[in-house]
Protein backbone atom coordinates (compact mmCIF):
# COMPACT_ATOMS: atom_id res chain seq x y z
CA UNK A 1 0.00 0.00 0.00
CA UNK A 2 2.63 2.74 -0.79
CA UNK A 3 -0.28 5.20 -1.94
CA UNK A 4 -2.90 6.41 0.37
CA UNK A 5 -5.96 8.66 -0.37
CA UNK A 6 -7.04 11.66 1.18
CA UNK A 7 -9.97 10.12 2.65
CA UNK A 8 -8.20 7.42 4.66
CA UNK A 9 -5.81 9.95 5.88
CA UNK A 10 -8.47 12.06 7.30
CA UNK A 11 -10.04 8.95 9.11
CA UNK A 12 -6.62 8.23 10.64
CA UNK A 13 -4.47 11.42 11.18
CA UNK A 14 -4.32 10.95 15.11
CA UNK A 15 -2.70 7.68 14.34
CA UNK A 16 -0.29 8.42 11.73
CA UNK A 17 2.94 10.60 11.54
CA UNK A 18 2.06 13.15 8.60
CA UNK A 19 5.18 14.06 6.70
CA UNK A 20 5.64 17.93 4.51
CA UNK A 21 8.20 16.38 1.91
CA UNK A 22 7.36 19.72 -0.22
CA UNK A 23 10.43 20.24 -2.89
CA UNK A 24 10.68 22.48 -5.59
CA UNK A 25 12.89 23.27 -8.40
CA UNK A 26 15.03 26.25 -7.94
CA UNK A 27 13.84 28.11 -11.47
CA UNK A 28 10.05 27.82 -9.97
CA UNK A 29 10.89 30.64 -7.23
CA UNK A 30 9.21 28.51 -4.51
CA UNK A 31 10.12 27.93 -0.89
CA UNK A 32 8.82 24.72 0.21
CA UNK A 33 9.43 25.32 3.70
CA UNK A 34 8.12 28.84 3.86
CA UNK A 35 5.19 27.18 1.93
CA UNK A 36 4.86 24.64 4.84
CA UNK A 37 5.13 27.72 7.48
CA UNK A 38 1.60 29.23 5.95
CA UNK A 39 -0.69 25.79 5.36
CA UNK A 40 -0.19 21.71 5.97
CA UNK A 41 -1.90 18.99 7.20
CA UNK A 42 -2.05 19.31 10.96
CA UNK A 43 0.38 17.84 12.81
CA UNK A 44 2.67 17.69 9.52
CA UNK A 45 6.63 17.51 9.91
CA UNK A 46 8.79 19.25 7.68
CA UNK A 47 11.05 17.44 5.55
CA UNK A 48 13.97 19.17 3.95
CA UNK A 49 15.24 17.28 1.03
CA UNK A 50 18.18 19.67 0.39
CA UNK A 51 19.32 19.82 4.17
CA UNK A 52 18.32 16.00 4.70
CA UNK A 53 20.76 14.90 2.00
CA UNK A 54 24.62 14.35 1.64
CA UNK A 55 26.66 17.32 2.03
CA UNK A 56 30.49 16.81 1.11
CA UNK A 57 29.37 15.93 -2.19
CA UNK A 58 28.86 18.40 -4.95
CA UNK A 59 26.09 16.18 -6.25
CA UNK A 60 22.23 17.16 -5.32
CA UNK A 61 20.07 15.02 -2.98
CA UNK A 62 22.40 11.98 -2.52
CA UNK A 63 21.99 9.73 0.20
CA UNK A 64 23.48 10.53 3.79
CA UNK A 65 25.18 7.95 6.09
CA UNK A 66 23.33 5.66 8.32
CA UNK A 67 24.27 7.80 11.21
CA UNK A 68 23.13 10.79 10.02
CA UNK A 69 19.95 9.26 8.95
CA UNK A 70 18.99 8.14 12.31
CA UNK A 71 19.99 11.52 13.28
CA UNK A 72 17.78 13.30 11.31
CA UNK A 73 14.42 10.84 11.89
CA UNK A 74 15.42 11.08 15.44
CA UNK A 75 15.02 14.44 15.60
CA UNK A 76 11.33 14.65 13.87
CA UNK A 77 10.40 12.47 16.66
CA UNK A 78 9.70 9.22 14.17
CA UNK A 79 9.93 6.11 15.95
CA UNK A 80 10.87 2.51 13.88
CA UNK A 81 7.21 1.37 14.80
CA UNK A 82 5.59 4.69 13.62
CA UNK A 83 3.31 4.30 10.43
CA UNK A 84 4.09 7.58 8.28
CA UNK A 85 2.30 9.20 5.79
CA UNK A 86 4.36 11.51 3.19
CA UNK A 87 2.99 14.36 1.29
CA UNK A 88 4.34 17.12 -1.16
CA UNK A 89 2.79 20.28 -2.92
CA UNK A 90 5.26 19.99 -5.45
CA UNK A 91 4.96 19.71 -9.40
CA UNK A 92 7.87 17.10 -9.38
CA UNK A 93 6.02 14.74 -6.22
CA UNK A 94 8.85 15.11 -3.71
CA UNK A 95 7.56 13.20 -1.05
CA UNK A 96 8.18 9.85 -3.30
CA UNK A 97 11.74 10.92 -2.44
CA UNK A 98 11.42 10.99 0.99
CA UNK A 99 9.48 7.49 0.79
CA UNK A 100 12.56 6.15 -1.09
CA UNK A 101 14.77 7.48 1.64
CA UNK A 102 12.67 6.08 4.27
CA UNK A 103 12.81 2.01 2.57
CA UNK A 104 16.39 2.35 1.63
CA UNK A 105 17.03 2.88 5.73
CA UNK A 106 15.36 0.15 6.37
CA UNK A 107 11.39 1.49 7.54
CA UNK A 108 9.11 -1.59 6.78
CA UNK A 109 7.80 -0.51 3.61
CA UNK A 110 4.29 -1.35 4.55
CA UNK A 111 4.80 1.26 6.65
CA UNK A 112 5.60 4.25 5.08
CA UNK A 113 2.94 6.24 2.49
CA UNK A 114 2.63 8.08 0.03
CA UNK A 115 -0.46 10.90 0.07
CA UNK A 116 -2.04 10.52 -3.49
CA UNK A 117 -2.75 13.75 -4.91
CA UNK A 118 -0.41 15.64 -2.40
CA UNK A 119 -1.66 18.71 -0.64
CA UNK A 120 -3.10 19.93 -4.16
CA UNK A 121 -5.76 17.24 -3.88
CA UNK A 122 -6.35 17.60 0.14
CA UNK A 123 -7.04 21.46 -0.42
CA UNK A 124 -9.30 20.66 -3.12
CA UNK A 125 -11.38 18.58 -1.45
CA UNK A 126 -11.64 21.20 1.64
CA UNK A 127 -10.42 19.00 4.07
CA UNK A 128 -8.17 20.33 7.52
CA UNK A 129 -5.61 22.57 7.61
CA UNK A 130 -3.15 24.39 9.89
CA UNK A 131 -0.32 27.08 10.21
CA UNK A 132 0.85 25.78 13.49
CA UNK A 133 4.32 23.86 13.72
CA UNK A 134 3.70 20.37 15.34
CA UNK A 135 5.99 19.64 18.53
CA UNK A 136 8.34 17.12 18.89
CA UNK A 137 9.85 14.94 20.92
CA UNK A 138 13.15 13.38 20.07
CA UNK A 139 13.22 9.75 19.22
CA UNK A 140 16.03 7.25 19.22
CA UNK A 141 15.16 5.71 15.34
CA UNK A 142 17.93 2.90 14.24
CA UNK A 143 18.10 2.17 10.67
CA UNK A 144 19.33 -0.40 8.69
CA UNK A 145 20.68 0.33 4.64
CA UNK A 146 19.23 -1.31 2.15
CA UNK A 147 22.55 -1.13 0.13
CA UNK A 148 21.16 -2.95 -2.46
CA UNK A 149 18.30 -0.25 -3.28
CA UNK A 150 21.07 2.29 -5.09
CA UNK A 151 23.30 2.12 -7.56
CA UNK A 152 26.45 4.02 -8.04
CA UNK A 153 28.08 5.37 -11.59
CA UNK A 154 30.58 2.36 -11.41
CA UNK A 155 27.89 0.15 -11.50
CA UNK A 156 25.71 2.48 -14.12
CA UNK A 157 28.94 2.00 -16.67
CA UNK A 158 29.65 -1.87 -16.10
CA UNK A 159 26.11 -2.67 -16.70
CA UNK A 160 25.94 -1.15 -20.19
CA UNK A 161 27.85 -3.93 -21.59
CA UNK A 162 26.68 -6.82 -18.97
CA UNK A 163 23.50 -5.89 -19.37
CA UNK A 164 22.32 -6.93 -15.97
CA UNK A 165 19.46 -4.33 -15.33
CA UNK A 166 17.45 -2.35 -17.27
CA UNK A 167 17.39 1.55 -16.69
CA UNK A 168 14.94 3.81 -16.62
CA UNK A 169 15.35 7.75 -17.02
CA UNK A 170 12.05 9.89 -15.24
CA UNK A 171 13.41 13.09 -17.40
CA UNK A 172 11.35 14.67 -20.32
CA UNK A 173 11.45 12.94 -23.56
CA UNK A 174 13.73 16.18 -25.06
CA UNK A 175 15.97 16.08 -22.19
CA UNK A 176 16.66 12.04 -22.64
CA UNK A 177 17.22 12.86 -26.28
CA UNK A 178 19.63 15.54 -25.80
CA UNK A 179 17.36 18.01 -27.53
CA UNK A 180 17.40 20.80 -24.72
CA UNK A 181 19.89 22.17 -22.22
CA UNK A 182 20.28 20.85 -19.14
CA UNK A 183 18.70 22.93 -16.16
CA UNK A 184 21.61 22.71 -14.28
CA UNK A 185 25.11 24.30 -15.30
CA UNK A 186 27.88 22.07 -15.79
CA UNK A 187 25.93 19.29 -17.32
CA UNK A 188 26.41 17.73 -21.20
CA UNK A 189 22.71 17.56 -23.02
CA UNK A 190 21.93 13.31 -23.32
CA UNK A 191 21.32 10.28 -21.71
CA UNK A 192 22.99 7.35 -20.41
CA UNK A 193 23.60 5.15 -23.60
CA UNK A 194 20.91 1.61 -23.59
CA UNK A 195 18.84 3.64 -21.07
CA UNK A 196 15.04 3.89 -21.71
CA UNK A 197 12.75 6.74 -20.89
CA UNK A 198 8.96 7.26 -19.05
CA UNK A 199 8.42 10.95 -18.18
CA UNK A 200 7.10 10.93 -14.46
CA UNK A 201 4.90 13.86 -15.74
CA UNK A 202 2.82 11.17 -18.10
CA UNK A 203 2.04 8.66 -14.66
CA UNK A 204 0.40 11.90 -13.51
CA UNK A 205 -3.03 13.82 -13.34
CA UNK A 206 -3.34 16.51 -13.09
CA UNK A 207 -4.60 16.59 -9.47
CA UNK A 208 -1.33 15.71 -8.50
CA UNK A 209 -2.66 12.28 -7.91
CA UNK A 210 -1.09 8.87 -9.93
CA UNK A 211 -2.76 7.75 -12.96
CA UNK A 212 -5.12 4.24 -12.20
CA UNK A 213 -3.21 0.70 -11.90
CA UNK A 214 -4.39 -0.30 -15.60
CA UNK A 215 -3.32 3.14 -17.00
CA UNK A 216 0.37 3.04 -15.22
CA UNK A 217 0.72 -0.94 -16.56
CA UNK A 218 0.00 0.82 -20.18
CA UNK A 219 2.50 3.27 -19.76
CA UNK A 220 5.29 0.76 -18.28
CA UNK A 221 4.46 -1.44 -21.21
CA UNK A 222 5.53 1.18 -23.67
CA UNK A 223 8.92 0.76 -22.89
CA UNK A 224 10.46 -2.04 -25.20
CA UNK A 225 12.28 -3.89 -22.58
CA UNK A 226 11.37 -6.81 -20.02
CA UNK A 227 10.66 -4.93 -16.57
CA UNK A 228 11.69 -6.85 -13.30
CA UNK A 229 12.39 -6.68 -9.79
CA UNK A 230 15.78 -5.37 -10.67
CA UNK A 231 14.73 -2.32 -12.72
CA UNK A 232 17.03 0.88 -11.74
CA UNK A 233 15.27 4.43 -12.30
CA UNK A 234 17.33 7.47 -12.59
CA UNK A 235 16.46 11.24 -13.32
CA UNK A 236 18.34 14.64 -13.00
CA UNK A 237 18.97 14.59 -9.05
CA UNK A 238 17.34 11.25 -8.16
CA UNK A 239 13.83 12.86 -7.17
CA UNK A 240 11.65 11.89 -10.17
CA UNK A 241 13.47 8.55 -10.02
CA UNK A 242 11.76 7.86 -7.12
CA UNK A 243 8.27 8.95 -8.52
CA UNK A 244 8.61 6.05 -11.31
CA UNK A 245 10.15 3.11 -8.51
CA UNK A 246 6.40 4.22 -7.00
CA UNK A 247 4.47 3.75 -9.69
CA UNK A 248 6.00 1.01 -10.30
CA UNK A 249 5.49 -0.65 -7.08
CA UNK A 250 1.89 0.38 -7.84
CA UNK A 251 2.00 -2.56 -10.72
CA UNK A 252 4.46 -4.92 -9.28
CA UNK A 253 4.29 -6.00 -5.70
CA UNK A 254 7.70 -7.51 -5.51
CA UNK A 255 9.70 -4.76 -6.69
CA UNK A 256 11.59 -2.72 -3.95
CA UNK A 257 12.63 0.65 -5.11
CA UNK A 258 15.87 0.93 -6.93
CA UNK A 259 17.67 4.70 -7.82
CA UNK A 260 20.93 5.21 -9.21
CA UNK A 261 21.40 8.15 -6.40
CA UNK A 262 23.73 10.32 -8.79
CA UNK A 263 20.87 10.10 -11.45
CA UNK A 264 22.06 12.53 -14.57
CA UNK A 265 23.85 15.41 -12.14
CA UNK A 266 26.58 13.00 -11.95
CA UNK A 267 26.06 11.41 -15.03
CA UNK A 268 26.16 14.05 -17.24
CA UNK A 269 28.99 15.82 -15.94
CA UNK A 270 30.93 17.87 -18.75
Amino acid sequence: MSLIDTNWLEKNLSNVKVIDASWHMPNTNRNGYEEYHKEHIPNAIFFDLDKNSKKKTDLPHMLVDKNSWNKIVSEMGINNSDEIVVYDNSDIISSCRCWYNFIYFGHNPNLIHVLDGGLKKWNNEDRPISNTLSTKQNSNYKSIENKELVKNKKEIDENISTNKFNVIDARSRERFKGEVQEPRKGLRSGSIKNSFCLPFSELINENHSFLDKEKLTEKFNTIKCNLDENTVFSCGSGVTASVLSLAYSLINNRYMPKIYDGSWSEYGKK
